[in-house]
């Protein structure tokens, strides 16, 4: 009972640092109307990014509302496909252009091009930390750092709650520095292992989300193999490592491993975590649809030439229990950002 209680005062104190059990939203400031009849076009990082394409559904509802026209590519993953997608975008001489999930630091020209025709260029997860950039209006974010922190601190509070060792593989994309701020966060909370003995990252392993899925059998294979029961823990930049995990954990003998997830709550995460019944026991989830809604607002605030929103959203730690609790209705159920942008947006 002790063991329990102390594991449930941890997830408390997790939910709580979330914003969750607040139910919380932080309104945006006060802004401009709908500026009517722009086109934009958003460029996904890649299409198997749960996290992009939910932030994608949002941004598409919050451009109608405006009025706007949006066209959607997919980077598939690739440098060479999201240049030649953001070259495409430039030429077409849009009002706005969305770094969905990708840095803008490594398409120099497209920049420059968007820059020299007064294109708005905004990101979601386009930089390491929210806010404006050098190159983006605004860049629309959790801080990645907490999110990290976040994810291994409940493998710690689980592992407390069980008196296991805490032995953990990170799984990262590096092409991404939002992903590598995670990983290098997530990797120093497991060490510092705070309330806790036993801690140990394992091995750091780099997989590109866009080949998780062909990967991960030969990857969980090779970890099976080097590290054996010393594997306790799995934790993830994105869900997407965990959507092919299972049954490679299955052949390995492993269905003892539990996994997390550093970002992004997509939407095959929240069904698994929520049936309870995958080892995935987590997501440190994005607010999704609202972080589409406040990009359409930096996109407009930016159009009728206003100072970006300084809104920084709060990432949700989302479990079996917070899901049931939610149910149909969704972990941002509760938020009230649709109202509270379109009231702005239509402000006389």
């Amino acid at each position: 009972m002790k063991k329990a209680n102390r594991f449930l005062a941890g997830l408390l104190a997790l939910l709580s640092a979330s914003g969750w059990a607040q139910a919380a939203f932080e309104a945006p400031p006060a802004g401009p109307v709908a500026q009517p009849a722009k086109t934009v076009v958003f460029i996904a990082s890649d299409f198997r990014n749960g996290g992009a394409m939910g932030v994608y559904r949002g941004f598409e509802e919050a451009s109608r509302k405006l009025g706007w026209q949006v066209h959607l590519e997919d980077g598939q993953g690739l440098k060479t496909t999201q240049a030649q997608a953001l070259t495409q975008a430039v030429a077409a001489r849009p009002h706005g252009i969305v770094f969905g999930g990708f840095d803008p630091d490594d398409f120099a020209p497209q920049v420059a091009g968007a820059k020299q025709n007064k294109i708005v260029l905004v990101g979601w997860h386009a930089a390491k930390d929210p806010g404006p950039t050098k190159d983006l209006f605004a860049n629309v974010s959790t801080l990645p750092v907490d999110v990290a922190k976040m994810a291994a601190d409940f493998v710690i509070q689980d592992a407390i709650a069980r008196q296991q060792p805490v032995g953990v593989v990170i799984f990262n994309d590096n092409q991404y520095a939002v992903a590598n701020a995670k990983t290098e966060a997530m990797q120093a909370t497991i060490q510092a292992c705070k309330g806790y003995k036993g801690c140990t990252v394992l091995a750091v392993e780099n997989v590109l989300i866009s080949d998780a899925a062909a990967a991960m059998p030969g990857v969980v294979q090779k970890l099976a193999a080097t590290h054996g029961a010393a594997w306790t823990y799995s934790l993830a930049i994105n869900d997407v490592y965990f959507d092919a995990i299972n049954y490679p954990l299955l052949q390995a003998k492993r269905t003892d491993i539990r996994n997390v997830s550093a970002g992004d709550g997509s939407a095959k995460a929240l069904g698994r975590i929520g049936a309870g019944i995958s080892q995935q026991m987590a997501t440190v989830a994005e607010p999704l649809k609202m972080q589409g809604y406040q990009l359409a607002d930096e996109l407009n605030r930016a159009m009728a030439g206003v100072l970006p929103s300084g809104l920084q959203s709060r990432p949700i730690l989302v479990t079996t229990e917070l899901v049931k609790t939610t149910g149909n209705r969704g972990i941002e159920a509760t938020l009230g950002f649709e109202a509270a942008y379109s009231a702005i947006w239509a402000r006389k």
